[in-house]
């Protein structure tokens, strides 16, 4: 069940957030909201993952 609402929850991701990659973001030079975006999508993918 669990795997089940993070796959949900990264394909929801995928459609509604920006792409911070395609947008050649700066990890240095990234605000804090653009770091917490690039930390709830990892969140996200490595609990779909599992």
């Amino acid at each position: 069940m669990k795997k089940q609402l993070f796959t949900l929850l990264a394909k929801l991701n995928k459609l509604m957030l920006p792409s911070l990659s395609k947008r050649r973001v700066d990890l240095a030079k990234a605000t804090k909201i653009q770091l917490a975006l690039i930390g709830w999508r990892t969140y996200v993918t490595m609990n779909s993952l599992k």
